[in-house]
């Protein structure tokens, strides 16, 4: 029996080409998109949840009260894991880290001929029972026991010694500011997988932060992050009620608030609120494109549905014969699943091709290392999708099919009915629905993220390289330093340079206690710290609304330039020339910057200063329009003469602030290609029930053009249904999309307009695609020679 179906099926499939070739692309590409989108959700999912006490581990979180604002960050004080695991008997353990992201730039590693940027973090004494850090060889306690001992990845082990185990006892020079010094390799670990946030070369012990930078044993700093393991059964909500004031119970600062958030659910969940996890973040997208996904399979299987339903006026015979000589309806319905699930696997062998061509595009887009190996945990998913698709694509058809009467069938006397027409039509609506809502959606991404990349932000990021300086040129060495500084600035083709801590991308710190002539004793402020040396504000184009940019000849570093956001919350009148103070040091105010953006456009102009050092880690350099090319070569071997063989890495400005909104572009790319499949399948659907519908009145339109109606008639009567169709879609889909769409731009402080003009073009585009499509058919119906049509009457 089996045999004689699936025999049948392909008989089927032969037999009516066309049919065979819509829903075969139909469903394939269906099924590639929904598979891609598996790929790219589960990798999203799995994101830092490599942990294996991942159940247990949270972080802790601080919100700082400042002027009615609260912000929230992952900093908190030094002391902060060691008190808490005192402190609370829900605490399991805890530790202290000073993360790899939490430094502006990266150490150099020296080891014989060899030099090496890495990245670094210093850990407590209990890390490595609260993070999973596998060791491949080496003692991992020498390095908490021992403050000169480190231990360092495999990764960066092949690199230093060729292997693992030819790098333990050896000594390697490490060049990071005040950490700068000889330390011993006592371990190697395997680097942390690639869906982990957290990315480090190297671990040192947190001790030797604490003997470098003793303000880490004051309650008031707030610098390392603080992770806690929490025993089984601790209720979360519970427990962050009794650590919320703990700060302010230690005799400290009542401005802050503590809570405690799932590690791996941060990457996710990564927007707070007044304090609080919002339901947005990268968890959007991920919604996102799983309904992106279901809809495209929707899409396909509604296609399939109609296009199998309009074709069973060519098996209804076949049905009846069936019927009268005894096949009952169950088996017809199998019959019918099967052959649908039939199509619906031989679906899967071409989208599997698909995506074997296409997922080395797909990785470059979404910037993952994604794998498609057809093993245990893929192939159940997709087996279950591609069965769950034929089932639901050919469930209509199979009962529609089976449920005619035998004796109607065989007398001639079956009528399309009223139902079956509408389900047909309603289905034709939902699916451009769909379509018309992601083409609205992709046009206002598209305009929302061209908006960001060309605002003016109120400094000039065209033709502006920004690299670190190799970490040698710091403070401890201030003449070298000024030395590569002054010959990068003496190059033909260079407008100007300046070096800088922080940069304008949200990398800043933040510094509260300031006082000012005239300040309410109850107004507490947090402004943004900008470390920049001399030269940078000039270079990065930043406009001052009063006084002047710092001195060269500045040696005091008391000088400081506040932006118009500070100098308005603050209320100073006539601010050149006053002096501020905090941490007990005063500072004269020398300039006022216009505002500009140096945050994301998600966030509002906050008030910021800067502050002018010597030197920073990394250096920003304007270079003449034309001449980029020859003078980063300069550039280069400025470089290279004082790195002394480190590699010249340099990036220019727009490309790092084009970073900021790296998920925002993937989206926009991932959004226009599934949008164009979207239509794409729904008009190889209409495009079919077109030729179906054309097929099926050649006598009506025989019979019209007989008693005079032209070609435009017979094309006009043939389309008006499906362009009907078209239209409804648009009146449901607007304003559908308009609310989503309007939701999803709250969420910037700077944002477009959902213009009208979207809609009207969208109506256009959609109307054009719908003529195109359905316009062959209907034409070639029309001009078709009524003789042949009208023959057999």
């Amino acid at each position: 029996m089996l045999q004689n179906y699936l025999k049948i099926a392909w008989r089927n499939l032969i037999k009516d080409r066309q049919f065979t070739f819509l829903n075969l692309v139909g469903l394939s590409t269906g099924l590639a998109c929904a598979i891609f989108i598996w790929l790219w959700v589960t990798d999203e999912l799995s994101v830092d949840h490599y942990n294996e006490k991942d159940k247990q581990l949270y972080e802790i979180m601080q919100n700082i009260k400042h002027d009615g604002i609260i912000e929230t960050t992952t900093n908190t004080a030094g002391l902060l894991a060691n008190a808490l695991a005192k402190a609370m008997p829900e605490v399991e353990n805890s530790a202290t880290v000073v993360l790899a992201s939490w430094f502006d730039n990266d150490g150099i590693i020296t080891s014989g001929d060899k030099r090496i940027k890495a990245r670094r973090q210093f850990v407590s004494q209990h890390y490595f029972d609260v993070f999973t850090c596998p060791f491949i060889t080496g003692d991992k306690n020498k390095i908490l026991s021992d403050k000169h001992s480190i231990a360092i990845s495999d990764v960066l082990a092949n690199k230093l010694f060729h292997s693992a185990s030819d790098a333990v006892g050896k000594n390697l020079f490490w060049s990071d500011g005040e950490f700068t010094g000889s330390y011993q390799i006592a371990a190697v670990f395997k680097a942390n997988p690639v869906n982990a946030t957290n990315q480090f070369d190297m671990i040192f012990n947190f001790d030797l932060f604490v003997e470098k930078r003793p303000g880490m044993k004051d309650w008031g700093n707030s610098d390392p992050s603080t992770f806690v393991i929490l025993k089984k059964g601790t209720n979360i909500d519970q427990f962050n009620a009794k650590i919320k004031n703990f700060v302010t119970q230690q005799g400290k600062e009542d401005t802050k608030d503590l809570f405690a958030i799932k590690f791996s659910d941060k990457y996710l969940h990564d927007v707070f609120k007044d304090g609080k996890q919002t339901g947005s973040g990268r968890i959007v997208y991920v919604k996102l494109f799983t309904i992106i996904g279901i809809f495209i399979l929707v899409i396909a299987c509604i296609n399939f549905m109609n296009l199998s339903t309009a074709k069973a006026s060519h098996r209804i015979k076949e049905v009846g014969i069936k019927k009268v000589v005894g096949a009952r309806r169950g088996s017809l319905v199998l019959q019918y699943l099967g052959e649908s699930v039939f199509l619906s696997f031989l679906s899967l062998i071409l989208s599997i091709v698909l995506i074997t061509l296409l997922l080395p595009a797909f990785n470059q887009i979404t910037g993952k290392v994604l794998n498609f190996k057809l093993d245990t945990t893929l192939i159940i998913p997709v087996l279950s999708i591609t069965l769950l698709t034929g089932l639901i694509a050919g469930s209509y058809p199979a009962l529609y099919i089976s449920g005619f009467s035998p004796a109607l069938i065989l007398k001639g006397k079956l009528k399309t009915s009223i139902g079956e027409i509408w389900v047909r039509k309603g289905l034709v609506v939902f699916q451009f629905t769909l379509s018309v809502i992601a083409i609205v959606a992709v046009s206002i991404v598209y305009k929302q993220i061209d908006y960001i990349q060309s605002k003016n932000l109120g400094y000039s990021r065209d033709n502006v390289i920004n690299f670190e300086i190799p970490l040698e040129f710091d403070s401890l060495k201030l003449v070298a330093a000024e030395s590569f500084v002054n010959e990068i600035r003496s190059l033909p083709g260079v407008v100007s340079a300046g070096s800088h801590s922080h940069d304008l991308n949200g990398n800043h710190g933040g510094i509260g206690g300031f006082t000012w002539p005239g300040k309410n004793p109850t107004q507490n402020l947090e402004f943004a710290n900008l470390e920049v040396g001399y030269g940078f504000i000039q270079t990065v184009g930043i406009q001052m609304k009063e006084g002047k940019g710092f001195s060269d000849d500045n040696r005091s570093f008391k000088e400081i330039i506040f932006n118009e956001a500070a100098i308005k919350t603050m209320g100073l009148q006539n601010p050149i020339g006053k002096t501020v103070s905090f941490w007990g040091q005063p500072h004269v105010i020398v300039g006022v910057a216009k505002d500009f953006n140096f945050e994301s456009l998600y966030n509002p102009i906050k008030p910021c200063f800067f502050q002018d050092f010597p030197i920073g880690p990394s250096i920003v350099i304007k270079i003449k329009a034309g001449t980029e090319k020859q003078t980063i070569e300069r550039i280069k071997t400025v470089f290279t003469s004082f790195s002394k063989g480190l590699s010249f890495d340099y990036r220019f400005m727009d490309e790092d602030y084009a970073a900021l909104y790296k998920a925002e572009n993937r989206v926009s790319v991932l959004s226009r290609y599934f949008a164009g499949l979207a239509i794409l399948i729904s008009c190889l659907g209409l495009f079919g029930l077109a030729a179906f519908t054309a097929q099926r009145r050649q006598k009506e339109i025989g019979i019209r053009k007989v008693v005079g109606a032209t070609v435009g008639n017979v094309a006009m009567m043939l389309s008006k249904d499906f362009i009907t169709m078209v239209l409804i879609a648009m009146l449901i889909g607007f304003p559908v999309v308009w609310w989503i769409m309007h939701d999803w731009l709250q969420g910037f402080a700077y944002r477009v307009n959902i213009s009208p003009l979207v809609f009207v073009l969208t109506a256009f585009f959609v109307l054009m695609i719908t003529l195109l499509t359905i316009g062959f058919q209907s034409i070639k119906a029309a001009l078709a020679n009524p003789v042949k049509s009208l023959r057999s009457e």
